[in-house]
């Protein structure tokens, strides 16, 4: 069963207040309030309040709630934990994640910060951002440093300028990566998640990544625009015929198993264990993605 979905992860620039306080409105998976990139640093301690008071007080529908605070070479790294852990954040996300122990430092970092808050132990998670070839080569340590790790992302703008190179509409220089980090998250049992495209105006492009990554296995993309949140979505979402084919596979599945069967048979083609598993992740995407199912007899 998927317990969350993180098809998208809206950035929105913490020292913002119209954008801080109803991105929830635009649907997105999770919400991931900056503290970092998009803001100067004369306006960190702003930002930060910012984001406390918003965190504080905002009903945000239930979306998940995620704050990408500054990193472990900066100043600002352990007041953004502090007051983020404080405002009841969920998920802190670790820019610039070079090592295994980059996590475990801001695991530590968040332990104390939820005894001091009378926190639960274990509520806030963490996610990586793999943004060198360093990281890279390194994601599987990553994903595999702390229980409270939920996901690693690609952050692709550091990763190309490390590589002495650029992104391209064909994404080549980024294939690489992509397929470790989707690897190392498959392996450690975490999510994977793409990086943002930001030509906003390339509609077209956007979608062909889209539908790349998710061939190659991400479970979802951050984004930048509102205007991308729709369409990924329905990139994601398993079409009606794919999910009524799922549906019969995992019902035949059922039956033999009920009838102590160990081997299955649809539509007089054999049926795998592979493909079960395969169609019982389309009913769960579709569960998870609000589909609604028609009753259908096999």
């Amino acid at each position: 069963m998927i317990a969350s979905l993180r098809r998208t992860m809206l950035f929105v620039p913490g020292n913002n207040p119209a954008l801080v306080k109803d991105p929830d409105v635009y649907g997105p998976d999770s919400i991931i309030f900056d503290l970092e990139d998009s803001v100067a640093p004369t306006e960190k301690d702003a930002a930060r309040l910012l984001v406390y008071s918003a965190l504080s007080s905002v009903d945000y529908g239930g979306t998940e709630r995620v704050v990408r605070i500054n990193g472990l070479d900066t100043p600002w790294f352990r007041e953004d934990v502090r007051a983020m852990v404080r405002a009841g954040i969920e998920v802190v996300r670790l820019p610039k994640t070079e090592s295994a122990e980059d996590i475990r430092s801001i695991e530590r970092l968040v332990e104390a910060e939820e005894k001091a808050a009378g926190r639960a132990p274990g509520s806030v998670r963490l996610m990586a951002a793999l943004e060198s070839p360093l990281a890279v080569i390194n994601a599987y340590e990553i994903a595999t440093a702390s229980k409270r790790l939920v996901a690693i992302a690609l952050s692709a703008e550091d990763f190309v300028t490390s590589m002495k190179t650029s992104r391209s509409s064909e994404g080549v220089e980024l294939f690489e990566a992509r397929g470790r980090i989707v690897i190392a998250a498959r392996a450690a049992g975490v999510m994977a998640i793409d990086t943002v495209y930001s030509d906003v105006a390339d509609e077209e492009g956007f979608l062909r990544e889209v539908r790349l990554v998710k061939q190659m296995g991400f479970d979802g993309k951050s984004v930048i625009n509102p205007a991308q949140i729709p369409v990924v979505h329905a990139a994601y979402a398993p079409t009606a015929e794919e999910l009524r084919r799922a549906r019969r596979v995992v019902a035949a599945a059922a039956d033999a198993e009920a009838k102590g069967l160990g081997v299955l048979a649809l539509d007089g083609k054999m049926i795998d264990k592979p493909i079960v598993e395969r169609a019982r992740r389309v009913v769960d995407l579709a569960r998870a993605s609000g589909m609604k199912f028609e009753e259908e007899t096999r």
